[in-house]
Formats: C-alpha cells, structure tokens, sequence
C-alpha cells in the first residue's frame, strides 16, 4: 500500500481511519525502510478489533451514552500511541453532532437542495430562512452536546502534548457536526490546553458548505487562519460529490494555497475512484500552486 503511494512520488502519506490492524506490521516495515514517512494519522488508526471498513464515526465524543465516549477515549488515546509510534505530527479528530430524539432539522436543507436540484439558489429568500430556522434549532440543542465534545477533548488534551502531538479538529460536510463551522475560533481558544489543539481545514468540506449557502470558504479560513494546523485537499464536482481529482470541481485552490504555511501538514485527500494519473495531476497543480508562493 505505502510502495504505491511513494512511487506515485509522495514522501509522506496520512494514515487515515481505514487502517486495519492487520496493515500495521507491514506499515512498521515501509517506515522502518523508509519508504516514506508519515505525516498525520486519522482518528480511529488502527481500526479497532472487527472493524474491517473506515469508520470515523464509530465513537464520538458528542455522545449521551457514557459508554459510547468511554470507548472514544480508549481508542482515541490508541490512536495517538500509535501516531508517537509512526512519528507523525497531527491526529485528525471528527467530534460528533447534535442529537435530537425524533427529526433531525438539518435533514430539511439536503432535502431542500435533493428537490430543487439545478434550480437550487441559495440566494432565495425561502432558503435563506430555511437555513436561519434549521440553524436556530441546532443552536437550541446543541449545548449539552458540546459540553460533551469539549469535556472529551480537554482528558486526550495532556495526553496528546505527553506524546508530542497536535489534534486537528476537522470541519465538516453535514450542518449538524461539531464544532459548527463559525463557532471553531471560540471552541478552539477556550480549550485548556491553548496550541495543542488546532483546526483543521477540509477544503471539500468548506466547498460543499459553501455551495449550500451556509458558510463563505474564504472567511472561514480567514477566522481560522492563526489556528490552522493542517489540510485535506481535494475538489468537488458539480454533482456535488467531493474527493474528486484537483482541479475537476469548483474549489478555488489559489484562494485556499493563500493559508497554508510550511509547518502545515498538506494531505490530497481522494476517493478509491481517482485514477493514479488523476493523482500525479492533483500533486503537481498543488506544488504549482505553493511554488509560486514561495514554498
């Protein structure tokens, strides 16, 4: 697996949350010849026990069943001892949602964009106030649900700096996740432990909310910018799917190469449907794109 990352002329690779135990003795062996290095692990990386498939999700701290956060603590820790073990810089965390018992309001907005299709305009006034309703609601319930994610984060917080290591809290697609998307810099800077913890940015993510009228791309990297600890790369096309090649989608890629400095860990992030030509494409429009910068 990492052979044909490294001859697709990568010298670095994110291990992500697909990662079966299984793969590890054969990881440990690339990294011990160095094929390549590792520069950031996904949470949960290894799978836990008899999870085959990616599963990001399977815990998460925004949870009421304490059960539920105990196990996100165990294997998070997990996930960071094997992070110290491959060396790398940045554990990816995705942090929950709001719950609601019966109908979740979100569910109105891809409903909305589902039937209005290519005549969808998030400009339009019934929109508009859609997106106020649906986010009040979400607001209204979100408290108990944050406290949570903020109480998990703040036990891994010491043991994250114990291994030398920084958590990437990412954004993400769905207007029901944790943090909401203008709520990072606050969430961010009242954590107990300040510049462990940092944001992560999702390109695709930001773009497919950006698309749906929720949040503006450029400002949310503007707002994150001092916190910015690394970023996921890759486009979305106008069917609206994401982790399409760079460069074949509506992700403005000059305006996101703006933010990213030299201690940033920089990962293309794409689907098993990408081709390796797709890929060595993507890699040189991104080294372009920070070569001109300076980087």
């Amino acid at each position: 697996m990492l052979r044909e990352v490294a001859d697709l002329g990568f010298d670095a690779v994110e291990l992500s949350h697909g990662i079966r135990i299984s793969l590890v003795p054969g990881i440990l062996t690339a990294l011990d010849e160095k094929m390549l290095r590792v520069s950031s692990t996904h949470n949960f990386c290894p799978l836990p026990t008899g999870i085959a498939t990616a599963a990001p999700n399977l815990y998460v701290p925004s949870s009421p069943d304490p059960r539920e956060i105990e196990q996100w603590l165990r294997h998070t820790r997990r996930t960071l001892d094997f992070a110290q073990q491959v060396k790398a810089k940045v554990v990816v965390l995705h942090l929950g949602h709001v719950g609601f018992l019966l109908f979740n309001p979100a569910r109105r907005l891809r409903a909305h964009l589902k039937r209005k299709g290519a005549l969808f305009s998030s400009d339009a006034p019934e929109y508009k106030k859609l997106v106020a309703t649906v986010t009040a609601k979400l607001r209204k319930q979100m408290p108990p649900f944050i406290a949570r994610v903020k109480a998990g984060l703040e036990a891994i917080l010491p043991y994250a700096e114990e291994r030398g290591l920084k958590l990437g809290l990412e954004n993400r697609e769905r207007a029901d996740e944790l943090p909401l998307d203008a709520d990072f810099p606050a969430f961010i800077d009242g954590l107990n432990k300040p510049g462990i913890a940092g944001y992560w940015h999702d390109a695709g993510h930001a773009q497919i909310k950006q698309n749906a009228g929720l949040i503006v791309h450029q400002r949310q990297l503007e707002e994150n910018a001092g916190r910015l600890v690394g970023f996921h790369l890759h486009d979305v096309d106008a069917a609206g799917r994401d982790h399409v090649a760079i460069g074949t989608g509506s992700v403005d890629f000059a305006m996101v190469s703006k933010f990213i400095r030299p201690e940033h860990v920089v990962v293309l992030e794409f689907g098993p449907k990408v081709s390796a030509e797709e890929i060595r494409q993507s890699k040189t429009r991104i080294e372009a794109l920070l070569t001109a910068r300076g980087m």
